[in-house]
């Protein structure tokens, strides 16, 4: 049925295309006209506001030759979303690419890559009101570590509760300290511009060592760029093990990831992180390891198929690790 309203041909295959969140089902499409993706919006983000302005955003970043997917219109009035049933679809061009292979090239071309998209935004004005919020200093915090406990227990009946109860309160110490430190460096007084809000690495696709696709704006809002920045230093330097076990994951970050992140994020944007802003940066990583965990542990006892004790207590691993390094983390490539 949503097919029906878009002319992309014959179609030849289709097959469900299991990757990013649950929350938001894809379909691979293949047709005489191309390939292409059909995509069903995640509830709480399908505001058709919220879509316009991230079309709208794609759309100013296709103008300027960013490596964007490209919207597909529906048949009849070239809407670049179709309504139907309650639900909100999208369907984009396919884009042929894999992830970031953890080289130093690559990992300084994802900091450009950024840094660029920066650049062209930096005045950008959209004609629909971006979305506001932000990891950085949530008022809900203690609300939210409040429920940590019962929701684990709730899921692990024998886990030890003072234990996860402990976890917990270190994390909101931590978060609220970093917070504090992060508005300390004048953190309100930055200006503020869209940024991606999802920088990682299974929303980037290389090609021939470049980026050569940046998916997925459902997350674009206005905020300070440094947050983005950020997100994206964490998660391209996250030390993970290969099995859904966390206690045998590294505490430590990859230093020399953060580093060429930065660095190429200087490069793309034209206009460096000031040292405030670098300052800022690994105690707002700090925020971002605590809120992003603790918010879908709140709420289900667990973190995806990952059971919510042992990921907090990595989260919590990870934090220890990050706060004493934090300055010597912000230092710019020598």
């Amino acid at each position: 049925m949503v097919l029906s309203h878009y002319d992309v041909g014959v179609i030849e295959s289709l097959r469900v295309f299991p990757r990013g969140s649950r929350r938001s089902p894809k379909v691979k499409i293949k047709s005489k006209q191309g390939e292409f993706l059909l995509k069903r919006r995640a509830p709480g983000m399908d505001d058709p506001y919220r879509v316009a302005f991230a079309h709208d955003l794609q759309l100013r970043l296709q103008s300027r030759g960013y490596p964007v997917p490209g919207l597909v219109g529906t048949r009849d009035d070239n809407n670049s979303m179709l309504q139907l049933g309650g639900r909100t679809y999208e369907v984009f061009n396919y884009i042929h690419g894999v992830r970031c292979d953890g080289s130093p090239a690559q990992v300084v071309e994802v900091g450009a890559s950024l840094g660029r998209l920066h650049r062209i935004l930096s005045e950008y004005r959209s004609l629909y009101e971006p979305p506001a919020g932000s990891f950085h200093g949530a008022p809900e915090i203690d609300a939210k570590m409040a429920l940590v406990t019962p929701a684990v227990a709730s899921i692990e009946p024998h886990t030890d509760r003072e234990s996860v109860a402990a976890t917990a309160e270190y994390l909101r110490r931590a978060y609220i300290d970093a917070a504090k430190r992060v508005d300390d460096l004048g953190f309100d007084s930055w200006n503020r511009a869209v940024v991606h809000g999802d920088w990682h690495p299974g929303n980037l696709l290389f090609r021939d060592g470049r980026v050569a696709g940046v998916l997925d704006f459902d997350s674009s809002r206005l905020e300070p760029r440094v947050v983005d920045v950020a997100n994206a230093t964490l998660q391209f330097s996250m030390e993970m093990g290969s099995s859904d076990q966390p206690a045998t994951w590294p505490e430590s970050l990859d230093h020399q990831a953060i580093r060429l992140v930065m660095r190429g994020y200087d490069e793309g944007c034209g206009r460096p992180l000031s040292p405030q802003e670098r300052q800022a940066a690994p105690w707002l990583m700090v925020e971002a390891l605590i809120i992003e965990s603790v918010i879908p542990i709140a709420a289900t006892g667990s973190f995806a198929r990952i059971a919510g004790s042992a990921f907090l207590q990595m989260i919590e691993r990870k934090v220890r690790w990050i706060r004493p390094r934090a300055a010597k983390l912000a230092e710019p490539v020598g």
